[in-house]
């Protein structure tokens, strides 16, 4: 093999004593510590774009300052004290990238330079300022979409990261995200599929997702996505859903942390579940929605829960702020409805229920027997029976700030006539 080749040599005379005291790295250089310690000019190798950056170095070990606030110099200045070891420079760079205003050109920079395990421990402030200056700059992810496209893996991660990401659903962040791998990884299937798997898909919180769209995730052999590695993730983090606190211990061994299982600003609420065949159809939907989410309502706001399954129909909830019809005052109100056109009628037995202190059980608000054919919803326009200001105030509704609601839809099999 080659040597690489010299292209110059500088003779730098300093005091070897402030730098030994400023830095362990030339410590070691000058007390025999190294194998050029016994060159009587002793020797550091340094790329050509290192220079400058190490210059600086040297003037900052002698006088504490240094002639930049440029980010991208100092970002190469914070390199060079890290692999110099000068503590000191580190915490001084990141003092000053930190106080100067953050943009997108940034906050990409720094997070795509790479750092020791010493440079982490020092700039975790800078890496977290610039993650979330980009969570938050692009939490409206319908309105940047575009933009996105062209964001680099490191700024796609802390994007996507984040829990404020505000999307209709978590279905379109999995969409999405094979998207921008396929684009921006176009001309390589092996790097595509391993920035995929390995990177960006971990980022899904698949237990988020529409039953849907999870059962297609599972079931297609996309080549570019590591399947068995896949699937494995996808049973952990169910597991975790139904067994959380059997599955902490696991999960921190394998390094997942407690954002993959957080809900985001979904303009979809999210709902529980359960479903049974016997003696007959029937579904029981959990909807749970904040004090601060209900207040937002007022005066004609709407919450759509996610879509759920009934005798092979898809139905949502409504949660809303409606007036009365002496139009004198609102109040909250909740109400079925059916998304697809139903071939036919359908017979349900629709019950709405709400938590209540003090006993926090779940009390009858409202039920209906009601035939589905072209009135496509059902539901109360005045849930408790109050008026807006009342409901919202009610402590024993918002039980440690959170409204609790159950509904209960139950399918009524029409007996057959005789012939």
């Amino acid at each position: 093999m080659a040597a690489k080749a010299i292209s110059a040599v500088k003779a730098l005379y300093i005091n070897s004593a402030i730098l030994a005291a400023r830095s362990p790295f030339f410590q070691k250089l000058f007390t025999n510590g190294m194998k050029e310690s016994d060159e009587s000019h002793p020797r550091i190798r340094i790329a050509d774009s290192e220079e400058n950056s190490l210059m600086e170095l040297i003037r900052f070990m002698y006088s504490g300052k240094l002639t930049t606030i440029e980010p991208t110099l100092l970002l190469d200045i914070l390199m060079a004290a890290d692999k110099f070891e000068v503590p000191a420079c580190m915490r001084y760079c990141t003092q000053l990238l930190i106080s100067r205003p953050m943009t997108t050109e940034c906050a990409l920079l720094f997070l795509g330079h790479p750092c020791s395990i010493l440079m982490a421990a020092e700039v975790q402030s800078l890496v977290r300022a610039a993650k979330g200056f980009l969570a938050n700059k692009y939490k409206d992810f319908d309105k940047f979409q575009d933009e996105l496209m062209n964001i680099s893996l490191v700024g796609i991660e802390a994007i996507f990261s984040s829990s404020d990401l505000h999307v209709l659903c978590e279905d379109v962040v999995y969409y999405f995200l094979l998207k921008w791998a396929r684009v921006r990884y176009y001309y390589s299937e092996e790097e595509r599929r391993k920035v995929l798997s390995y990177r960006l898909l971990p980022l899904v919180r698949f237990s988020n997702m529409s039953c849907d769209a999870l059962q297609k995730v599972l079931r297609c052999e996309d080549v570019d996505i590591d399947h068995e590695y896949l699937t494995k993730h996808i049973a952990e983090v169910l597991l975790h859903k139904a067994y959380p606190n059997q599955m902490e211990a696991a999960l921190a061994a394998n390094g997942t942390t407690c954002w993959q299982f957080a809900e985001r600003a979904y303009d979809f609420k999210l709902v529980r579940v359960i479903a049974f065949n016997q003696p007959c159809p029937q579904v029981t939907v959990y909807m749970d929605l904040k004090r601060d989410e209900c207040s937002r309502l007022f005066p004609s706001g709407g919450i759509c829960s996610q879509m759920f399954h009934l005798a092979g129909h898809k139905f949502y909830l409504l949660a809303n702020c409606k007036m009365v019809e002496q139009a004198t005052s609102y109040s909250f109100a909740l109400s079925l409805h059916i998304f697809d056109e139903p071939a036919g009628s359908i017979c349900l037995d629709i019950e709405f229920a709400a938590r209540t202190k003090p006993l926090g059980k779940f009390v009858s608000k409202y039920g209906y027997k009601n035939t589905m054919t072209g009135d496509r919803s059902q539901g109360c326009g005045d849930l408790f029976g109050m008026p807006w200001s009342t409901f919202i105030a009610d402590d024993s509704l918002f039980i440690d700030g959170v409204l609790y609601l159950r509904a209960d839809l139950t399918l009524v099999v029409q007996p057959e006539l005789q012939t």
